[in-house]
């Protein structure tokens, strides 16, 4: 059954997407109570801000080196090995933790997770046809979803023994599938062609050079104006994603008053009404519609957040269509901005460019944490609306984007 899903895959991305869910389904049981995991156990909302903010500068630090050390180790060493320290050892200082110490060293553990995502991005798609990355992140779409429909577990979980002991098994559970799925995508995938050549190249250069080399690739974004909107797009993509990963729980639970166990139902019913979206609307959506997709999803998930702010306080109604409109504009913009940002960037360049890329998105969301920590001190809504501001910045420059596309085709 495995093989006919994946059949339409070859090479590498097959292995990559073959074990994907041992990591999203633990990850989607306990992203849900993340923040009130730290919450229970006496960390201020200013604090939980802290611990963010300083686990996306470690991630600034991670992504300037991740290039490097992706072609100098080659992409499936360096997605093993930071892999098993960045979420293997996390996950385990996470099911110990007891104060903010914790949470912090933890925080710094997890911040060198941008190595992996490099060198999981490269083996994933530097093996397959530009035709065929839009199935390849789709597909990776669908495991994420189908993924969160197994967060409900979570909140069994903490139904059954409490928000601290539930999480606590939450983050061993997820220790066990997560290194169960390093070792297997590991052993079921090979090196690329230009990972080996990249580590030849690397080696010759020596360290010096290469970061130099990679630095200058900053430039080579600033140059491209198609590169600089498309980048532009994604970063406000993951700027809102921090915001929201963060403290969305706990508006819900601290601001609207709804229960800790049905918190857990808003990530299930977001993958359910994904793949419906999946199912009967994005087959309809043509090729030359991709960009429209986009501003489409966008403009949902201005309404959606909308919604959240101006809602009646504990109205599961009112918070479920907020969830509804939430799933399907993710489900009809994100596919085809990854498939945009990766068709964006040369094979040749790819490691450098995307490293840059994540430094470039973490010194924006850097200050997310901090900056969603002390506006929720001063109004719970106020990182609703920043979240809110960020899509509306997306669809603009996706309008500008997909002008300028236009402009070169008529060339």
């Amino acid at each position: 059954m495995a093989r006919s899903f994946f059949s339409r895959l070859e090479g590498n991305s097959r292995g990559c997407l073959a074990f994907e869910p041992f990591f999203l389904i633990p990850y989607s049981m306990f992203a849900t109570y993340a923040t009130l995991y730290m919450y229970q156990l006496g960390i201020s909302e200013t604090n939980i801000g802290w611990i963010t903010t300083i686990s996306l500068i470690f991630q600034v630090f991670s992504s300037f080196i991740s290039g490097y050390l992706t072609d100098r180790m080659g992409r499936k060493k360096a997605l093993l090995y930071f892999d098993i320290f960045s979420w293997s050892v996390a996950t385990l200082v996470w099911a110990v933790s007891q104060n903010f110490w914790f949470f912090l060293v933890a925080a710094i553990i997890n911040g060198f997770q941008r190595v992996p995502a490099t060198s999981f991005y490269c083996l994933l798609v530097e093996d397959t046809k530009p035709g065929d990355r839009t199935y390849i992140f789709t597909l990776l779409q669908i495991i994420g979803v189908i993924g969160g429909l197994f967060a409900p577990l979570g909140g069994l979980l903490v139904y059954e023994y409490g928000l601290v002991s539930g999480m606590r098994i939450m983050y061993v559970i997820a220790f066990v599938l997560m290194t169960f799925q390093f070792i297997g995508r590991h052993v079921t995938t090979r090196e690329t062609e230009m990972g080996y050549r990249k580590m030849k190249e690397t080696r010759e250069l020596g360290l010096k050079q290469s970061l130099v080399d990679y630095s200058g690739a900053i430039h080579d974004i600033l140059q491209s104006k198609g590169l600089l909107l498309i980048f532009s797009v994604y970063i406000l993509f993951n700027f809102q994603t921090t915001l929201k990963t963060t403290y969305l729980s706990l508006y819900l639970a601290d601001y609207l008053h709804i229960d800790d166990g049905i918190i857990s139902l808003v990530p299930a019913i977001s993958s359910l009404i994904m793949l419906l979206t999946l199912w009967l609307l994005t087959p309809r959506i043509p090729e030359g519609a991709v960009y429209k997709s986009m501003m489409a999803g966008f403009a949902l998930s201005v309404v959606s957040n909308v919604m959240l702010v101006f809602g009646p306080v504990h109205n599961l109604i009112w918070i479920g269509i907020s969830t509804i409109l939430a799933a399907i504009g993710m489900m009809i913009s994100s596919p085809y901005l990854e498939t945009a940002v990766a068709n964006a960037i040369d094979d040749e360049k790819r490691a450098k460019i995307f490293s840059m890329l994540s430094v470039l998105i973490l010194l924006f969301t850097s200050p997310a944490g901090i900056i969603g920590g002390w506006a929720y001190t001063l109004d719970p809504r106020i990182p609703i609306w920043l979240i809110t501001g960020a899509f509306v910045g997306s669809y603009l420059l996706i309008l500008m984007y997909r002008q300028g596309v236009k402009r070169v085709r008529a060339v």
